[in-house]
């Protein structure tokens, strides 16, 4: 439902409660017993309310919505300065960003390799941009490898090269993660160190918890301002995400 009709279907049942309302004060004011008259008040404003509901179910998946929207941006907010920073040098674009897109993602989605054109995109043309690209290894034990293996090349100054070649090579299995290795130039004893290396460990964990907090529902997401967006949304809605997030900073 577009939000236009979405917001002339909240806006009618504002203005159908409020017409109640105002109506009942009306008939309050000459009644004697105004606490009686508040009561039928109430009464009739949730029989109205309740009758709107049955004759239009579809606003309680959208109701539900808002609601889960706003209590992911109480999340973001408490948690924003560790969604936002990278761990190491994971991450692209400007180095003073005014606006900061965070991805959750896992080297095995196939969504998240079909929004790569789409960050791509964002970060070719929108020069105020910092991408955060958070590991969040879940779908498969390979994706917790070549996770590590990419904070490894995070950690070596090879970040981007790793990560564009790694999704270009297909699902992570041990010759596609081999050959990406080698074609990125990583540091093989670096990369094997830090396969059990702590502070990868700390920033896996860190992730997964996050992902918790956000109640992301899989990968991709994408936490952009106050906003958390589910699943490969496209382009002009990244674009869109980014412009409310910049307009809201003033």
């Amino acid at each position: 439902m577009s939000e236009a009709r979405r917001s002339g279907r909240i806006g009618q049942v504002v203005a159908a409660v409020g017409g109640l309302a105002l109506g009942a004060s009306a008939v309050a004011l000459a009644a004697p017993d105004r606490l009686a008259q508040s009561s039928l008040d109430r009464t009739a404003m949730e029989q109205m309310i309740r009758n709107y509901i049955l004759e239009h179910p579809e606003i309680i998946p959208e109701a539900m919505t808002r609601l889960q929207e706003r209590e992911a941006a109480k999340q973001v907010a408490s948690s924003r300065q560790q969604i936002e920073t990278p761990f190491a040098g994971a991450w692209a674009g400007a180095e003073k960003p005014d606006v900061t897109l965070v991805e959750f993602f896992d080297y095995a989605c196939t969504y998240c390799r079909a929004s790569v054109p789409d960050i791509e995109r964002l970060l070719k043309e929108d020069k105020g941009l910092r991408i955060v690209f958070r590991e969040l290894p879940i779908l498969s034990d390979q994706s917790e490898v070549a996770a590590r293996v990419s904070l490894s090349a995070a950690k070596q100054g090879r970040f981007m090269d790793f990560h564009r070649r790694m999704f270009a090579a297909g699902k992570p299995g041990e010759a596609e993660l081999a050959a990406t290795r080698t074609a990125t130039g990583l540091d093989a004893t670096a990369v094997t160190r830090d396969l059990k290396a702590a502070d990868i460990q700390r920033e896996i964990d860190g992730n997964l918890a996050l992902a918790r907090t956000l109640n992301l529902s899989g990968t991709p997401s994408f936490v952009i301002g106050d906003r958390v967006l589910s699943g490969a949304v496209g382009y002009e809605e990244l674009k869109k995400a980014v412009a409310e997030a910049r307009a809201a900073k003033g």
